[in-house]
């Protein structure tokens, strides 16, 4: 399956707390949509979070977030690792 970097941008008041409360929240509903979430970072000084994810497409992604919490990513990029 593909991976996916999605880019959440200017979430005001960002943790890493409510990060990590919202992730848990996604890993709740990633089945329904074939969908791993394998990692995230969170910037708090730029508002930002960033989430790596095994998607089987790019929006499948954002249908767990909108049922998870409703935060949906901003940009989504296709990535491969670097050797």
């Amino acid at each position: 399956m593909p991976l996916y970097m999605d880019v959440h941008k200017k979430i005001k008041g960002v943790t890493a707390e409510g990060v990590a409360e919202a992730h848990q929240k996604d890993l709740e509903h990633q089945g329904k949509h074939g969908v791993r979430f394998l990692k995230y970072w969170v910037d708090e000084k730029q508002e930002s979070v960033f989430c790596l994810v095994d998607a089987p497409n790019r929006e499948a992604s954002n249908k767990v977030h909108r049922e998870a919490h409703g935060l949906l990513a901003d940009e989504i990029h296709e990535v491969s690792e670097g050797k």
